[in-house]
């Protein structure tokens, strides 16, 4: 990294590029409500968006709402979301997250961090998620995308933990983009900064780019 080029300056860079070329970025699991997108975000656990919107229009079909999903067994569930990675544990999380849905928060998905981690399979990464696509409150999730291009980019020093990057970036990146802060970091890496083989002669930011960790 150039001397001069600090975490801060790093994090200036990119997010006024992609506030001109990204202004309003977008999940890319597609749901209309806050239960699809909690749905849609367990599932894509360490399974790709792409395959997540191939199944998710049959399930929420099927199951339309938290009374229908609480009323389901996992072997219910089971064939809707076969193509999935670990169909047989998210099964068993959609059917508690229906129970739990319908009897500690009346049906509705809950908008609190503490709550959210309170359901089966939703850890902070996923809280995160929801919290910012549904609710518009201000959170940062950290997937292996975000913290890779987060470390390759200098926005991180020696960050270990998905925790440790969210501590760092969210600290250089005024609270309330810490939504399209995430989707820019996301979009990135799944497009560009690739874990394998990342297309840096096509990346906006090659030119100054410390390609920390950086694997050809």
């Amino acid at each position: 990294m150039p001397p001069s080029l600090s975490p801060q300056s790093s994090a200036d860079r990119v997010c006024a590029y992609f506030r001109e070329v990204l202004p309003d970025p977008r999940s890319e699991l597609h749901y209309h409500t806050p239960y699809e997108l909690l749905l849609a975000v367990v599932l894509s656990a360490q399974c790709t968006d792409v395959r997540v919107n191939k199944l998710t229009p049959a399930l929420f079909e099927r199951f339309p709402d938290p009374q229908a999903l609480a009323a389901a067994t996992p072997e219910e569930i089971l064939p809707y979301i076969a193509s999935c990675s670990y169909p047989n544990a998210k099964a068993n999380y959609l059917a508690g997250i229906g129970k739990c849905l319908i009897n500690d928060f009346k049906g509705a998905v809950p908008a609190t961090r503490e709550e959210l981690e309170s359901l089966p399979g939703v850890g902070r990464k996923s809280a995160s998620v929801v919290l910012a696509n549904a609710f518009h409150i201000p959170a940062f999730a950290v997937d292996t995308h975000v913290h890779r291009v987060a470390a390759r980019l200098g926005l991180t020093h020696n960050a270990r933990t998905p925790e440790e990057t969210e501590r760092q970036v969210t600290a250089l990146i005024p609270r309330e983009e810490w939504w399209r802060a995430h989707h820019w970091l996301i979009l990135h890496g799944r497009y560009t900064c690739l874990a394998r083989r990342p297309k840096c002669t096509a990346c906006p930011f090659e030119a100054w780019c410390p390609k920390i960790g950086l694997v050809e």
